[in-house]
């Protein structure tokens, strides 16, 4: 049983050759080292090499009939599951040109016959060395490649859940609920990707931004943790000192996502775009909105999508003191602030696809129990 396993453990190493009494003769130096495979073709041995028992190192002779070692060697390197075998030419041809075409289609080496035993041992020996060298590495690598994806997924989810835990904290101490957090983050993406097949921002929403954005999208009201109860859960309409005050959940906010990146030390995408949503979401176009009155371009496009995003969801969402509104009349209030509070190039691209907005809203809608039990919590 031993001598079997050791036999299999063996490196294999197929010999190519139309001549029989070439195969017996290389045989016989090889068998004590190695195991042997024997192919009197160069069909055989492509068969051969494209099996489940495949050749560490071929020995291929070049004159054959039908298909000669160059056109062999030339299948073989032509396609993955064989392109890694080393190939050995075995042949009387002794010009450089032989050689230099032997190289060139991507063999290891090139012996000249009369074979000279020492010689075949010891360059098959090197070359099972190298390619054992070369698995090796390719194995390491590719376990790398594996773990680097596994930890990336691994932080990847991580980060979800630590901004869902973030807007949550921000969510329970508001009238909004948990839905409007999912509804939100789906339209900015919805939007963004109209846009960008549409041919808007190209520069700016690449497939990972957009990513980014959806994942940046609950924090934008992250601030409001900070803002007074008797303000943030009043009611009826807040007086204009209120106001100011509720204004400040912007800056809030953006403050403690900025605490956030001074903690890892280094630039982060997702950081950067959560700040400009949080911060900027409520600035209009016109340049009326706050905390800073930006107007037009010099407002972030994570926040303008944003802005849209937020109005559109107030408008349509029902809260313990007032219904939801009809979809068309969120849109039409949506239309009619093209322009002045919403970017025009958004509120088109809005407009292209309100019906996917609606079928979001309606995926995610809040019932009227989840409201009044959020109103109860609160």
């Amino acid at each position: 049983m031993d001598q079997t396993y050791q036999q299999e453990r063996r490196p294999t190493v197929l010999v190519v050759d139309d001549a029989p009494e070439n195969l017996s003769l290389v045989r016989g130096l090889l068998k004590d080292h190695y195991r042997t495979l024997l192919a009197n073709s160069g069909a055989t041995a492509l068969e051969i090499a494209h099996s489940s028992d495949k050749p560490d190192v071929i020995l291929l002779d070049v004159m054959m009939p039908e298909m000669d070692g160059y056109q062999v060697c030339s299948r073989l390197k032509s396609g993955p599951p064989t392109a890694d075998i080393p190939i050995i030419f075995l042949t009387a041809r002794s010009e450089v040109e032989d050689e230099q075409m032997g190289f060139k289609l991507g063999a290891v080496d090139y012996i000249t016959k009369p074979i000279s035993p020492p010689i075949l041992l010891a360059r098959v020996h090197t070359h099972l060395t190298l390619k054992a060298a070369a698995d090796f590495l390719r194995d390491k690598n590719a376990f790398l490649e594996s773990e680097v994806q596994r930890r990336t997924e691994e932080i990847s989810t991580i980060q979800d859940v630590t901004i869902m835990a973030m807007a949550s904290l921000a969510e329970t101490r508001d009238n909004e609920t948990g839905n409007h957090i999912r509804r939100t983050q789906n339209y900015v993406q919805a939007l963004a990707m109209q846009l960008c097949e549409s041919g808007k921002f190209l520069n700016y929403l690449s497939k990972e931004q957009i990513k980014v954005l959806y994942k940046s999208a609950p924090l934008h009201d992250i601030g409001k943790v900070g803002i007074p109860d008797k303000i943030l859960l009043k009611p009826g309409k807040l007086t204009p000192e209120e106001f100011e005050i509720m204004k400040m959940h912007t800056t809030l906010g953006r403050d403690a996502i900025v605490a956030s990146e001074k903690l890892l030390g280094s630039p982060n995408s997702f950081l950067q775009c959560a700040r400009e949503i949080a911060y900027s979401h409520q600035e209009k176009w016109d340049g009326s909105g706050y905390p800073e009155g930006l107007k037009g371009d010099s407002i972030p496009i994570s926040a303008r999508l944003m802005a849209v995003a937020d109005v559109y969801d107030a408008l349509i969402s029902r809260r313990v003191y007032k219904e939801p509104m009809p979809h068309e009349k969120a849109v039409d209030i949506i239309k009619k602030g093209r322009g002045s509070h919403f970017d025009p190039e958004m509120v088109d691209a809005f407009l292209a696809i309100d019906t996917v907005f609606y079928s979001i809203a309606q995926r995610y809608a809040d019932s009227q129990e989840a409201v009044q039990q959020k109103a109860r919590a609160v």
